[in-house]
């Protein structure tokens, strides 16, 4: 029985892996991570445009208090210019004509519209004055407002079975939402590589001949194990590609030609958030984590992958398969809503059971333990998923065996149901 199930494991991944698109994705993947990783600090080493804005104002005096930033230069201009910057903004040197009338009424006058990130920096600008002539008018001194207004930073320090380290909530909370993610786009990914795996063999009658040689179940595991291995494979791939590719690029933009005051600045920076950032680690098992998010990723991909091949026997096109996948991905797409919850209040009632029920376990438990889980629940979770998978499996089983045969008759709930009671 293994030998057979190790021939189509071998046969699907062999014929997986050598496909054009598997290429093609396996490039393409690191590439896009790559650019995630560079592109931003690319960027902000280049500075931002500084943008030009005409001011005029009739009954105040904010120009002698808006002060110049790196992105905004404020020009102030007398009334007669008013019009003519207004008529054609394309031949003058202004971005936007910020008019004052008085200080409540501020209009921005432009022929585009302005960006976003401009508009709340010059309201925020605008505010700041208005707040301190109120406070002036109050009576208030700005010095001792100034001085008593303090800045505090809390350290979160965790206390476990080897002693104190620090800890970080925002750490955390990025490494869940990494996870949890991750964990969503592969089972969705490869769960559905399954069914058009399955649907594609159907069609093409190929599962008649096969069949005659293995038996259904040993057609599934197979496939399904198959195509685990390829997404393991890619996976490894994605980082590996990723590493050399972001290397690279930080050789080629980022050599010792382009190093200037702001980018040894920037580089000290990112040396501080660095070190702060493997300090904070610190407070997370990084081998607990990585262990459990191949087991979560295995364990959920077999799941719903069984139930993706379920279906995928049950149908003759993939058109048909929508009636069946909405009830088979209501739990994944649950566990993607619950993470923002989950992430909030790792250790409530909602985050507890939620890890715990198989359907729902892969993405929440892997989005709490970056938080902290004991081990007997991280246990129990395991055995639960363990056990739903075999049941799935069970029943799908049963589904596949009877549908991967059946042609010209689109399936309903109740043709399911009798192919699940059927005994023989």
């Amino acid at each position: 029985m293994m030998n057979k199930i190790w021939l189509i494991i071998k046969r699907e991944y062999l014929v997986r892996v050598r496909k054009r698109s598997f290429i093609i994705m396996t490039i393409l993947g690191p590439l896009l991570m790559a650019g995630i990783i560079i592109l931003p600090t690319y960027l902000a080493m280049q500075g931002h445009d500084e943008r030009t804005i005409a001011l005029y104002e009739e009954n105040t005096s904010f120009s002698s208090k808006l002060e110049d930033t790196d992105n905004l230069h404020f020009v102030k201009i007398p009334a007669e210019e008013v019009s003519i910057v207004k008529e054609d903004f394309t031949s003058s040197p202004y971005y936007a004509l910020l008019f004052i009338k008085d200080a409540e009424n501020f209009s921005l006058y432009s022929n585009q519209q302005v960006s976003l990130s401009i508009k709340e920096e010059i309201e925020d600008k605008i505010a700041a004055i208005i707040q301190k002539q109120k406070l002036e008018l109050a009576g208030i001194d700005l010095q001792i407002l100034e001085g008593v207004t303090t800045a505090i930073e809390v350290e979160t320090i965790i206390i476990g079975e080897e002693g104190e380290t620090s800890g970080n909530a925002e750490v955390s909370f990025g490494i869940a939402f990494m996870c949890g993610i991750l964990i969503y786009m592969f089972i969705f990914m490869y769960g559905t590589m399954v069914m058009r795996g399955v649907i594609e063999e159907k069609t093409s009658r190929i599962v008649e001949v096969i069949i005659s040689s293995v038996k259904p179940f040993q057609l599934m595991m197979g496939k399904i194990l198959g195509i685990a291995l390829v997404g393991f494979t890619q996976f490894i791939l994605w980082i590996v590609l990723t590493l050399i590719i972001s290397s690279f690029a930080e050789v080629l933009f980022f050599d010792a030609t382009t190093i200037t005051t702001e980018s040894v600045e920037m580089g000290k920076e990112q040396s501080v958030i660095l070190s702060e950032l493997l300090k904070s680690l610190a407070g997370i098992n990084i081998p607990q984590l990585l262990s459990a998010f191949v087991f979560y990723f295995l364990g959920g991909y077999l799941l719903y992958s069984a139930l993706f091949a379920a279906v995928g026997s049950a149908v003759d096109a993939e058109a048909d398969t929508q009636q069946f996948i909405l009830p088979i991905t209501i739990p994944l797409i649950i566990s993607f809503i619950l993470m923002q919850p989950v992430m909030d209040n790792p250790d409530g009632v909602l985050a507890y059971w939620a890890s715990l029920i198989p359907f729902t376990s892969p993405i929440i438990m892997m989005v709490r333990l970056p938080f902290g889980v004991s081990n007997a629940e991280l246990m129990l979770s395991m055995a639960l998923l363990i056990v739903g998978f075999l049941a799935t499996t069970f029943l799908a089983a049963k589904i596949y065996r009877t549908g991967i045969l059946m042609y010209g008759k689109k399936a309903s709930y109740k043709e399911l149901w009798k192919w699940l009671t059927y005994k023989g």
